[in-house]
């Protein structure tokens, strides 16, 4: 039974992606497709090989952070070696977003904070105004020349 095998058309169809952009996962040897002439074959390993890295691009990870841990995996099996390299990045990118958390949830309590200057601003102006306003004066009485 013959392995199955996808064109870069295909691939790009199925992942909503530009050939461009296999390509370049490609050129940072992430997928290593066989050539026929001047066309690509990817293999199933090719396309598993692709889902995985755009996993590690929805989590945040780098595309050289992706491929190491993909190509762990293509070393003899050492699972403890791999295991530890695996923790170690995610580790590394968990701490990365902790620290951005941390920075977003500052910035949005000095946005709050502004906010509600602003707003006590904006009640005491609206209330000066309201305040200094002479009562409206009733209209006066159309003139008639005759």
């Amino acid at each position: 039974m013959p392995a199955q095998t996808f064109t870069i058309s295909q691939l790009a169809k199925e992942f909503d992606l530009t050939t461009r952009a296999i390509r370049f996962y490609e050129d940072m040897g992430l997928l290593t497709p066989e050539r026929a002439g001047l066309q690509r074959i990817y293999s199933a390993r090719d396309r598993a090989r692709l889902t995985l890295t755009l996993r590690a691009k929805r989590l945040g990870l780098s595309l050289t952070e992706a491929k190491d841990i993909l190509d762990m995996y293509d070393s003899p099996r050492d699972t403890v070696p791999q295991l530890e390299r695996f923790l170690s990045i995610l580790g590394a990118h968990r701490a990365q977003l902790e620290g951005q958390l941390a920075e977003l949830q500052a910035n949005i309590a000095e946005v709050r904070a502004h906010e509600k200057k602003g707003q006590t601003a904006l009640a005491r102006a609206q209330k000066a105004e309201t305040a200094g306003k002479p009562k409206a004066k009733p209209p006066r009485p159309a003139r008639t020349t005759a």
